[in-house]
């Protein structure tokens, strides 16, 4: 069977679910035994996101072999547990960086370099590069059509699809069909009028799903079936949905894949099973339990900023049959000692990652206050060292303990690494590099102490997990703060590095140095996070 490649534009507004949707097909169609890859093109003139704010584009997801892309490649990753890499995700930075090195080299040999043919080439290349004898390549275009950004990929989808035929590309549209209260009815304008918008740049789409709050009536699937030159069976509805999890079972419940393998003229004798996913939604409408957990961070305006966190925490309440209510909570809120007691109600303390100053007293305050009240704690990545630091001057008497991300320090607990081994190669920087690009990116292994809490969890003492910073602990103040209470329950394999630590005689106090939410799936649930909601469950019942 040849690869089949399906590309997923947006339309009307963004923010309307193309990556879901791209990442509930696979799965639909993993179900129906093909094998896929799920790709994102994204119209920004970065490089990559590792740059960009939180606050500006939710969080950046880190793959195995260290790119920083997109967070629609973790809905990719926890929808089809097919691991990302470097060559799914692509910016317009990316591409004009790649074209503008070959010219500068002379590789168009005096040329003139234009977006067609030189950009749009360069997409294809990377639209049909690396793979490896997939059935189907999904392919999600950011951004809005009509913004003037996307037109490149846009131009580039259009010529694949005129070189491969439909025999080997489909074309879906998503768009947006809202309910207006005051006429009482569900408006198809916006969807007609995206529609006619990438007609306009040569793509007709095959298939146009509608996100919307309500079902859509036969009738007005009928009427953007006319307008939009398709048959009423290929508009699909994407309803909102409590849990993400529902999404692949509305879709088949609407048709999606059946319509998808029907374009293709390919048939599937294999029903998909889809009870493993009413399961995970079961299990989360339907509970046996429930706990609080607080999220103390510094990007918690924006809940995108921690995607995949708050999935993996909702994944540790699936192993253990419980509901995770987040509260996410500004660190720089306890700045002042006296806010503290608002985490008396919760049943657990999780410090995420994050960069600067800003708000790192109340990390190390949130740190403290589970310390002293044997509450759960998970730091992680900055978590984790904000709470070495806190632990350094409570209890290893180390007063002026601090980082030097925020500025020279006569106790550098935490501090810039300035090399590092990358399997067989050593990594070098130095402060004066640039930003993008400078960190520890990917996956490192690391080895834990036999008998300690965090290797039992594991069930190993080898793990593998996935990087994304610039600084670290200084193994220099292992001894002292080791004999404080403080364990190194693990190191990188040269013992330079540490990777987790954890509070000795507290229940359940952990600190990573990786994101181990990368990795979670909800079919898969990530130990650290299903050991630490049991633990937050046990301390519920003491309250």
């Amino acid at each position: 069977m040849k690869t089949r490649f399906i590309f997923i534009t947006g339309g009307v507004v963004s923010s309307l679910g193309k990556g879901l949707a791209s990442a509930a097909l696979g799965a639909l169609l993993q179900a129906r035994g093909y094998s896929v890859r799920v790709r994102k093109l994204d119209p920004y003139l970065n490089i990559d996101p590792g740059t960009m704010s939180p606050t500006e584009h939710g969080e950046v997801f880190v793959t195995d072999d260290g790119a920083e892309t997109d967070l629609d490649l973790g809905h990719y990753e926890r929808f089809t547990g097919v691991a990302a890499t470097k060559s799914d995700n692509v910016t317009t930075g990316r591409i004009y960086s790649e074209v503008l090195g070959k010219e500068r080299r002379g590789d168009y040999l005096g040329g003139t370099v234009q977006v067609i043919p030189h950009v749009t080439d360069a997409i294809k290349k990377f639209v049909t590069a690396d793979l490896n004898n997939e059935d189907f390549i999904i392919c999600e275009i950011g951004g809005t059509v009509g913004d003037i950004e996307s037109l490149p990929f846009l131009e580039a989808i259009r010529q694949l699809g005129n070189e491969l035929g439909s025999s080997e590309a489909m074309f879906i549209h998503l768009t947006l069909v809202p309910y207006l209260q005051a006429a009482g009815e569900l408006k198809t304008k916006p969807t007609q009028h995206s529609v006619k918008e990438l007609q306009g740049v040569g793509i007709r789409p095959d298939m146009v799903v509608c996100r919307c709050d309500r079902p859509i009536p036969n009738s007005h699937r009928n009427k953007i079936g006319l307008f939009c030159n398709i048959m009423p069976n290929a508009v699909i509805s994407a309803l909102d949905v409590d849990t993400i999890y529902q999404v692949p079972i509305n879709y088949h419940e609407d048709g999606l894949d059946t319509q998808v393998l029907n374009h293709f003229n390919i048939g599937s004798s294999k029903k998909p099973n889809l009870e493993p996913w009413r399961h995970i939604v079961r299990s989360i409408r339907e509970p046996e339990g429930e706990v609080s957990i607080a999220v103390v961070g510094k990007y918690t305006d924006l809940p995108d900023a921690y995607k995949s966190l708050s999935e993996a925490l909702s994944h540790g309440g699936i192993a253990n049959n419980a509901r995770v209510n987040l509260n996410w909570i500004s660190s720089e809120i306890f700045e002042n000692e006296d806010t503290l007691e608002i985490l008396s109600d919760v049943h657990g303390i999780l410090v995420p990652g994050g960069f600067g100053q800003r708000g790192s007293t109340g990390k190390m305050r949130a740190a403290q206050f589970a310390r002293e009240r044997l509450l759960p704690y998970f730091g992680i990545c900055f978590g984790m060292q904000m709470a070495v630091i806190e632990a350094a001057r409570s209890l290893a008497g180390i007063t002026d303990a601090g980082s030097t991300e925020f500025g020279p320090c006569a106790e550098p607990l935490v501090g810039m690494m300035t090399e590092w081994h990358k399997g067989d190669s050593l990594v070098r920087r130095t402060g004066q590099d640039n930003i993008g690009g400078t960190m520890r990116l990917g996956a490192y292994p690391a080895e834990l102490k036999n008998n300690s809490l965090i290797a039992n969890i594991y069930g190993n003492t080898k793990i593998f997990e996935r990087h994304r910073h610039r600084y670290e602990v200084n193994i220099n103040y292992k001894k002292e703060l080791e004999a404080a209470g403080l364990s190194f329950s693990g190191l990188s394999p040269d013992g330079l590095l540490p990777e987790t630590i954890e509070l000795i005689g507290h229940p359940w106090f952990i600190g990573v140095q990786f994101h181990p939410e990368l990795k979670s799936k909800p079919f898969d649930p990530h130990p650290l996070f299903s050991s630490f909601i049991a633990a937050a469950i046990d301390q519920s019942r003491l309250v």
